[in-house]
């Protein structure tokens, strides 16, 4: 029993942990590693900030786009406060054996699997706040937001897969693809709305910071433990809690700020989804 319990020990110290680990030995080793742990902690403590601002900067707000907006926008750290409670709690992360030909081969790697529950609920929000500033119309915004919880859902199939490292990757380009699709929405199809809206300026302004960001996530995979494993765990966790804070966080501050100061913008864009700009379909007579 000692030697296997030292065994154990030594193999936790190297980052290797058994699969059959409890919730609260997984709890316990992020409360260990401190790197960890403080990339989870940063976030809630910026996402608490975030929400007490957020609520300020609508306070006076009538306009119902715009009261629809600071919603959806509101939602990214409502949702990021408790995804990344559930990280530093270990209630979302998991040690996953690694396949035959991945880096860490036959290795049980901390998984930050709650991460992609994170995306999968708070970006749909980010490109709805987008779609409506844009003044687009109900069919690119589904579009748009049903291409990336497809983005999300791969991405977290290509992270939990540990039958074979191939699929792992098949899954990875998989998600690539969805996040193409989003990308052309962004950068094609809603520029274009923005500037019949007059939302333009900041429009594009957001578009490029969501742009090059989500581009800086798949990266970040494709180097971390479940890619290639150039970085460790604590690191990779440390880069997406970065993107994260500028891309939801200060991206949704700019958003606000703007919408609050320009109301009148905003409430002068159609009325309904379905005939914003962009729908290319003129009313019918009576």
């Amino acid at each position: 029993m000692i030697e296997t319990a030292a065994a154990e020990l030594a193999v936790a110290s190297q980052g290797v942990v058994p699969l059959e680990m409890t919730q609260t030995e997984v709890y316990q080793a992020v409360q260990a590693d401190q790197l960890l742990n403080l990339s989870f902690w940063v976030n809630i403590a910026l996402a608490g900030l975030s929400i007490l601002l957020f609520v300020f900067l609508g306070r006076n707000v009538d306009d119902p786009r715009s009261q629809l907006i600071f919603v959806a926008t509101l939602m990214v750290p409502l949702v990021s406060i408790s995804s990344y409670t559930g990280l530093a709690t270990g209630l979302t992360i998991s040690f996953l054996e690694m396949p035959p030909g991945h880096a860490l081969a036959g290795e049980e790697v901390l998984t930050m699997w709650g991460r992609y529950l994170t995306w999968g609920l708070s970006t749909p929000m980010i490109l709805l706040a987008l779609g409506l500033l844009a003044g687009s119309n109900m069919t690119k915004i589904f579009t748009a937001i049903v291409t990336d919880i497809g983005m999300c859902v791969t991405g977290l199939a290509a992270a939990m897969t540990t039958s074979s490292h191939a699929l792992r990757w098949f899954w990875y380009f998989i998600s690539c693809a969805f996040f193409a699709v989003v990308v052309y929405i962004l950068l094609v199809e809603w520029s274009a709305d923005a500037e019949a809206a007059g939302t333009a300026e900041i429009f594009n302004t957001l578009k490029v910071l969501t742009v090059v960001l989500w581009l800086a996530y798949p990266i970040v995979w494709g180097l971390g433990a479940e890619g290639i494993a150039v970085l460790n765990p604590a690191i990779t966790s440390w880069a997406y809690s970065g993107l994260d804070i500028v891309a939801k966080y200060i991206f949704a501050f700019l958003l606000l700020r703007w919408v609050a100061d320009n109301e009148s913008t905003v409430a002068g864009m159609a009325s309904g989804l379905g005939s914003a700009s962009g729908s290319g379909v003129a009313p019918a007579d009576d």
